[in-house]
């Protein structure tokens, strides 16, 4: 599955992966994730 976009928010510290079409990844700072839709 190809990644579209890498977003890190320098306030949070969150980084938030797109990839393929619908897919996106958000991970905290504190090493945790979860699927947003």
């Amino acid at each position: 599955m190809p990644i579209f976009l890498v977003r890190i928010d320098e306030r949070t510290g969150n980084i938030y992966i797109l990839a393929g079409q619908e897919t996106g990844i958000l991970i905290t700072r504190d090493g945790k994730w979860r699927y947003e839709e």
